[in-house]
């Protein structure tokens, strides 16, 4: 072992952390099936807009802890050289019959079992298609639950350098054990890593059911300081603060990237150990943004608590449900280059008890989603604009079916593209939106069948000073010749999402929606894409 290894006692692993596309597909799964604790749910440490979840055992115990970053509706990672490629948690040798039952009586994917090293395994796929090994081994954890996983065994890592990533793995308390094929066992005084070699294969590619990193265990912030000198040849390291632990990050000669992170102060620095989980917390820095952030990430339910369970319908959408909904139901339809999660906070400052739809534009350009496809910067594909407005118009009746919305409380905002997109659904559909607020609007739809849209009341807000949309109220003039309520305002802003825009749309959306929209409308902080 390295004279810069850890203190004895604090050797093994700190926790494995994942990847998931389907935060309550992976709550289920891992709170759910596998019995294991949500001990702590933040705002990410390292994107304060991304969701950050955290099992473990009944307190959270370093060795115990399985972590997801949550990438909504992702793309499959790919699996290959440089990577965690298994995590193993163990279960009771007793029990390996027993959980197999349970998987097939859950319908979860399984290989297995056979043996590895001497121990029973048996191979699950969680619902992302990352590899979950239940190892049937006898190991002592410092708060054990009932009918789950005692504790992580231990890790597989792929590397295409197995001997120099074996070696580097030293420096964290480990020895080298048995060797099985290609399999080189490293064990610490409490568990195990396993470094497969392999070479002429793909290299993995982030994203869900992929593992990120494995972390292991640093005594103190003292500790950390020393591995971080001891690594001053070898390549970059990186320290940051995660306020639960101080964690060092470092790739191996494979390009493997692992984590030395201290045991505390632990999972229980802000939560009582009874209250672990319950509630989201934030980065000390981002507590003025809190609502924006519990706006922008996605929400779940944990098993036994009712849910609303999600529909197969033609557009990715997303769910932001306040803690005192007042009925009324806000659809989102973002600008170029947004997605579903866009325009959450800003309509959660416009009407805080509206429950909130945030929709993602399927045609792409450049990369980048939105409505439409664009013939130039500011003309329409005529074919494209009809057919996704189809599309769009059939999922406005699916959602309302499905999840039981209610038409008379429901309202529609759009901005940019979103709101261009909009005016054009209110003429080749009309009925279909009745109260609809357009953010930067323009008009795109061309050859259109005159319509008459009585039944539609309109808020259009352009910016005085916006280049890129329509200011001088030809989209409201349209709209309103074919019989459209119209109310257009031009505001001393540019084309970002403002604070005028936040009180003007919140006090319609009040005198508007049936049923109100409740509660006060605090002031706009940023500025919508």
């Amino acid at each position: 072992m390295s004279d810069s290894g850890p203190t004895r006692g604090t050797s093994g692993i700190h926790h494995v952390t994942g990847i998931t596309g389907n935060v309550q597909a992976n709550v289920d799964f891992y709170a759910g099936f596998l019995g294991l604790k949500l001990v702590k749910q933040t705002a990410g440490y390292a994107d304060d807009e991304q969701l950050h979840l955290v099992y473990g055992d009944n307190v959270g115990s370093p060795g115990s802890l399985l972590t997801f970053l949550v990438w909504e509706a992702t793309g499959r990672g790919r699996t290959g050289l440089g990577q965690v490629l298994e995590v193993s948690l163990a279960i009771p040798p007793h029990s390996v019959a027993d959980w197999l039952t349970k998987a097939l009586m859950a319908k979860i994917s399984f290989e297995g079992p056979s043996r590895e090293f001497g121990e029973p395994v048996l191979r699950l796929k969680d619902p992302d298609g990352m590899t979950v090994k239940l190892v049937g081994v006898d190991m002592p954890t410092a708060a054990p639950l009932a009918d789950a996983p005692l504790r992580l065994r231990g890790v597989t890592l792929l590397s295409e350098q197995a001997a120099l990533t074996a070696e580097f793995i030293t420096r964290f308390g480990y020895r080298y054990g048995e060797r099985e094929g290609t399999t080189q066992r490293m064990v610490s005084d409490t568990d195990a890593v396993d470094v497969r070699g392999l070479s002429g294969f793909v290299p993995s590619v982030p994203g869900a059911g992929v593992p990120d990193h494995v972390a292991f265990r640093a005594q103190d912030a003292g500790a950390v300081q020393t591995m971080r000198q001891s690594l001053k040849d070898h390549g970059p390291t990186e320290v940051h603060d995660r306020r639960y632990f101080l964690s060092l990050y470092v790739r191996d000669p494979a390009g493997i990237l692992l984590e030395y992170a201290t045991d505390g102060p632990g999972m229980a620095v802000d939560e009582a150990p009874d209250d672990l989980g319950r509630t989201l917390q934030m980065p000390p820095g981002e507590r003025t943004r809190a609502e924006d952030i519990k706006a922008l990430l996605p929400q779940f339910s944990m098993p036994g608590e009712e849910r609303f369970p999600a529909r197969d319908l033609p557009f990715v959408h997303r769910f932001n449900r306040p803690d005192d909904p007042d009925g009324t139901t806000l659809v989102l339809l973002h600008g170029t280059g947004g997605n579903e999660a866009d325009l959450l906070p800003v309509a959660r400052r416009m009407a805080p008890r509206a429950t909130l739809l945030g929709v993602r534009g399927r045609a792409a350009e450049a990369g980048t989603n939105q409505w439409f496809s664009r013939v130039g910067f500011l003309s329409a594909d005529q074919e494209d604009l009809r057919r996704e407005a189809d599309a769009f118009a059939a999922f406005v009746d699916g959602a309302v079916a499905g999840y039981g919305l209610d038409p008379n409380k429901l309202a529609f905002i759009g901005y940019s593209n979103g709101a261009t997109f909009l005016a054009a659904v209110l003429r080749l559909h009309p009925g279909v939106l009745r109260r609809v607020i357009l953010l930067r609007g323009r008009e795109v739809l061309q050859d259109a069948e005159d319509v008459d849209l009585a039944g539609a009341r309109v808020l259009t807000l352009a910016g005085q000073h916006d280049f890129l949309a329509d200011k001088k109220s030809a989209l409201a003039e349209s709209l309103g010749a074919r019989g459209a309520a119209i109310e257009a305002r031009v505001l001393p802003v540019g084309h970002d999402i403002s604070d005028a825009d936040v009180k003007e749309a919140g006090q319609w959306l009040r005198q508007h929606l049936a049923g109100g929209v409740g509660g006060s409308v605090p002031d706009a902080s940023g500025s919508g894409k």
